[in-house]
């Protein structure tokens, strides 16, 4: 081997570890990213992608209710999506998996202290494509307890949904519905784990919609926005349950939950 290409050699061999390095650099420079990456994305491709829209407050006064809106779609087909926050003693706060609604989801959860917020959108060829931002916060929402150890009205109430569907002036139809439910984390002192599990939302002729999957960091009573691709929608049922198996069971027609 000339000495010109052994030089050209050993400087490729030199750089690949940075190439790669370089490569997987977390734009929001989290201490925890590479844990996030072997706890979600062991095996798979993930790229940092701007096209995954997270619109976060950059400051959040009230940790156990911060607004996260999601939004997947400038990626085209896409399968399924994780929000994810890195400090959160329970990272992983809900999934959801777009069937004929767009891969758009509003929510509000809670954070233990300042972290980046992330979402991850898996598309047709299995590419993780990963979008967040940083929310600074005085913490705590993880561990506090919700307001609905405060009053017995939530036993009566609890998985009582109530919504709206309104058109919007591009066709697609917005869809906002909220369930009563205390979305305890398990790590406020005496208080067990008790959060929404599962929720199916489908059209008037069972056409499915979205599945969510809601997890502890949720906030309680959880409201959820998505918006349906254009055509008739004149209902939606809501169904799902608890991790105690408690059931959700609605029917959206004009903002009434029946």
């Amino acid at each position: 081997m000339s000495i010109h290409r052994l030089l050209v050699s050993t400087l490729v061999t030199a750089l690949l570890p940075l190439v790669a390095y370089a490569a997987s650099v977390d734009p929001l420079d989290s201490a925890r990213w590479k844990d996030m990456q072997k706890q979600f994305f062991p095996k798979a491709k993930v790229v940092f992608d701007n096209a995954v829209k997270v619109d976060v407050p950059a400051v959040a006064d009230n940790a156990l209710f911060v607004p996260v809106m999601v939004n997947a779609a400038a990626l085209g087909e896409v399968r399924e999506v994780m929000v994810f926050a890195d400090f959160n003693p329970i990272p992983l706060a809900l999934r959801f998996t777009p069937g004929r609604a767009e891969p758009i989801l509003g929510v509000r959860i809670k954070l233990q202290q300042s972290t980046p917020v992330r979402a991850a959108a898996r598309d047709a060829k299995g590419v993780w494509h990963v979008g967040g931002a940083w929310v600074s916060t005085s913490g705590g929402g993880c561990t506090l307890n919700t307001t609905a150890v405060r009053t017995p009205e939530w036993e009566r109430r609890l998985n009582e949904t109530v919504g709206r569907l309104w058109t919007r002036d591009n066709g697609s139809t917005r869809f906002r519905f909220r369930v009563i439910h205390p979305m305890d984390t398990g790590f406020a002192p005496g208080i067990p784990a008790f959060y929404l599990q599962e929720l199916k939302l489908a059209d008037a002729d069972g056409s499915l919609l979205m599945r969510i999957e809601p997890f502890e960091p949720v906030s309680e009573n959880p409201v959820f926005t998505l918006n349906l691709k254009p055509g008739k929608h004149d209902a939606v049922s809501v169904t799902g349950r608890d991790n105690n198996g408690n059931l959700v069971d609605a029917k959206v027609t004009q903002g009434v939950a029946q």
